[in-house]
């Protein structure tokens, strides 16, 4: 029986490992990610309408201070394609909040109207 115990003993200590493998896993990358996003480009969705089972528009906005962009981004299964390119109205910052932002069927709605009436001019 007394040589059974070192055996037991690395068996168990095995397991525990394999079972905090993961975890650790885990930790490293959020700590990475963390790092990662503090020192990268800003960035935060804005809006997302659903126009299929798999389709999507979503409006992103990137970067800080007079460098924010807004993106309208078209986002399958397969693929992510951007469809236009905005510059943030005044310098907007990503720290301002939610309700100052325009959602996105209000902005098309403005672009439709504005397509209208340029094309009554015409």
């Amino acid at each position: 029986m007394g040589p059974m115990w070192p055996t037991l003993l690395m068996v168990v200590g095995l397991v525990a490992a394999m079972g905090a493998l993961p975890w650790l896993l885990r930790r490293l990358q959020q700590r990475t990610a963390a790092l990662r996003g503090t020192a990268g480009l800003q960035s935060r969705v804005l809006g997302a309408v659903g126009i299929g089972p798999q389709q999507r528009v979503v409006t992103v906005e990137v970067g800080e201070g007079v460098q924010t962009v807004r993106l309208v981004l078209g986002v399958t299964a397969q693929n992510i394609q951007c469809l236009h390119v905005l510059q943030a109205p005044g310098g907007a910052t990503a720290a301002a909040p939610a309700a100052s932002v325009p959602d996105f069927s209000s902005a098309m709605a403005q672009a439709r109207n504005q397509s209208v009436d340029g094309a009554s001019h015409v």
